[in-house]
């Protein structure tokens, strides 16, 4: 459940040649700033560079109030809302909603990712029609500062990185008020219980509940 193959579809997103050179997604985090740089230079003229490397597509909808830091992509059809902070490196997909006061920080959201109310989403990747519920967040650096270990049971994978949020694959869930710790991986289809305090890796298809329990979906 943690390779980048294993959690998106890579055809949802301008930065899916680049996320499929990485076995595991997390690798991609470093290079995110350079690859939005490389992408905007070739985007053509359905896309207006409002400021210097920032690129918004002509039928995306951004209000005056929200703040758009260099390098940054948005896609056709977004809406970024009332006081919206993009610090910068962040490639936002077609169809997506980044809502009122919410930041993001080197980051890459696929194709209609909502992170509507109130989300910080620093160091990560959502996939393709997620959804954060309203504040729920990533944390994305360690209290005692050291790197990220993702723990999946009793496996340990080394990220090598100080800053790591979470890995959210395509069609996941989180609710409200929830905090995904640094190193979290949600695999698809999977759903999250508001309040939540999740770390680790969750496979896909299941429902994190808000004890820490972890049960499967029922097929339908």
């Amino acid at each position: 459940m943690l390779k980048t193959l294993q959690l998106f579809d890579l055809t949802h997103t301008l930065a899916g040649d680049y996320l499929a050179r990485f076995e595991y997604p997390w690798q991609a985090l470093k290079g995110i700033k350079d690859l939005i740089v490389e992408l905007g230079a070739g985007l053509g003229e359905d896309y207006v560079e409002t400021a210097p490397q920032v690129w918004i597509h002509r039928s995306a909808v951004v209000a005056p109030t929200a703040f758009l830091g260099a390098p940054c992509i948005i896609g056709a059809n977004t809406e970024v809302r009332h006081c919206a902070y993009i610090r910068g490196s962040a490639l936002v997909g077609e169809n997506c909603v980044v809502g009122n006061s919410v930041e993001l920080k080197n980051v890459i959201l696929c194709d209609r990712v909502q992170v509507p109310h109130f989300n910080y989403v620093g160091d990560s990747i959502l996939g393709y029609q997620s959804h954060m519920g309203a504040g729920s967040v990533t944390s994305n650096v360690k209290s005692d500062k050291t790197l990220v270990t993702v723990k999946d049971g009793d496996t340990a994978v080394e990220t090598g990185l100080k800053k790591f949020g979470a890995m959210l694959g395509d069609h996941v869930e989180v609710g409200c008020n929830s905090v995904l710790n640094p190193g979290t991986v949600i695999g698809r289809n999977s759903n999250i219980y508001p309040t939540s305090c999740v770390r680790g890796v969750v496979a896909e298809g299941s429902i994190w509940k808000n004890d820490g329990t972890v049960v499967k979906k029922e097929q339908r």
